[in-house]
């Protein structure tokens, strides 16, 4: 089974990729973040397209901004859209929905990005994933927890640790409130299966940033015990965030149990540009 994660920044404005994407690749569960569209606008662009190819869909979603999906071709059950206690800023916002995949409950996520570090924004952010604990905690190990965390985990999922000092995405309460989440029992099955590789998910739309590789890896694929042990690849499909009017991320994809492309590396294709550091963010 192929799962991947990916935050699209508009289904609209992606249409034609996402679905050259979904053809080329072909996974079985798709969780998408920054849909931007309500549900009805989502159902009216891409229900047909999706059915065609065989996907059944969750979506949450709102106007402009936010929203969220899972696709899947293996099963969709029990489907939750949001959660109990989520807290909310300035009224409801769509950042998750669940739901039942061939056997494992699939929670797609977009977490709050946080601003500014003690801002209104950054309080919410420690707050909706703290909320996010409390649902998972009793979760069983048939779990996967995909999206767009908004965290670096670590020093090595930044291109350049110094010019992040003083910006979110890499602050101790943030690394922490993600750490809290692991110690569930959940399994980061990139970093775990390349320790050591320079890998990325994420580059500002600023000119450079991408082909010189100054990039982030802030989207994750989080997995129950019983997920992790049947992780057989798992990469980022960097291929996706190149071209004309890419998102500023790129998929994560994670093979179970077979992995039709081999066990091809953290990264497909590998970075265009050697490692280098720039001094801001």
């Amino acid at each position: 089974m192929r799962v991947a994660t990916w935050n699209v920044n508009s289904a609209k404005q992606r249409l034609a990729r996402l679905l050259a994407w979904l053809d080329q690749r072909r996974p079985d569960v798709v969780c998408l973040q920054e849909t931007k569209l309500t549900d009805d606008a989502f159902d009216q662009l891409l229900g047909n397209e999706l059915t065609s190819r065989g996907y059944a869909f969750a979506r949450h979603g709102e106007a402009q901004w936010n929203g969220v999906a899972i696709l899947s071709r293996v099963g969709l059950e029990d489907v939750v859209a949001g959660f109990a206690g989520a807290p909310e800023f300035s009224g409801p916002e769509a950042r998750a929905v669940s739901a039942t995949c061939g056997g494992i409950r699939v929670h797609c996520v977009y977490v709050p990005n946080g601003r500014e570090p003690n801002s209104e924004h950054y309080r919410y952010k420690l707050a909706w994933l703290a909320a996010l604990r409390e649902l998972l905690e009793h979760a069983g190990p048939e779990l996967m927890v995909c999206g767009d965390m908004n965290i670096a985990p670590a020093d090595a999922d930044v291109f350049d640790p110094d010019a992040f000092r003083g910006h979110t995405h890499v602050t101790p309460p943030e690394r922490a409130a993600l750490a809290q989440l692991q110690e569930l029992g959940l399994h980061d099955v990139v970093r775990e299966r390349w320790p050591h590789e320079r890998v990325f998910t994420y580059w500002d739309y600023r000119a450079g940033m991408f082909h010189q590789d100054f990039g982030m890896r802030i989207d994750l694929v989080l997995a129950g015990g019983a997920v992790a042990g049947r992780v057989q690849a798992a990469w980022v499909d960097r291929q996706a965030r190149k071209g004309t009017k890419p998102s500023d991320h790129a998929p994560v994809i994670v093979d179970l149990d077979e992995a039709p492309d081999g066990d091809i590396g953290p990264v497909v294709p590998p970075p265009s540009a050697p490692a280098a550091k720039r001094r801001s963010v």
